[in-house]
């Protein structure tokens, strides 16, 4: 299932905004951008670029994967933000748990999340190998 249409970032302008902008953050996998909005809402947009993958079957997929990460922790983000989470080369092949792990390290570097997040069962994640 998609992320709501409601909190998915999807206008050119808004992606350029908040990684030109706003605060980012690093990992092995992803890279994150965020920057406060006026709306009062909370969107989240996902960049993989044709460097990662020529194929855009694996782009989506990893997109999927990407929404998949960031449900389970949206409940404790809180509203008003705009995020992006941009993949990097090491993404190919990773499984859900470990993107959930990297999504989640990144967010509490960045002090989006409030609290601590709600811990995920990893036995109910889906574990299909990537491409």
């Amino acid at each position: 299932m998609a992320l709501n249409r409601a909190f998915r970032l999807r206008k050119n302008s808004d992606f350029q905004r908040v990684r030109q902008q706003g605060g980012s953050t690093a990992s092995r996998l992803l890279i994150l951008a965020w920057k406060p909005n006026d709306q009062a809402t909370l969107r989240v947009g996902f960049v993989v670029s044709k460097r990662i993958s020529k194929r855009a079957v694996q782009r989506n997929y990893i997109k999927r994967l990407l929404a998949e990460a960031v449900r389970p922790l949206l409940a404790d983000i809180p509203p008003g933000w705009d995020i992006v989470f941009s993949a990097r080369n090491q993404i190919v092949g990773v499984r859900l748990p470990v993107l959930i792990q990297d999504v989640s390290t990144l967010l509490r570097r960045a002090r989006l999340l409030e609290g601590s997040a709600h811990p995920v069962e990893t036995k109910e994640l889906n574990t299909r190998k990537g491409f």
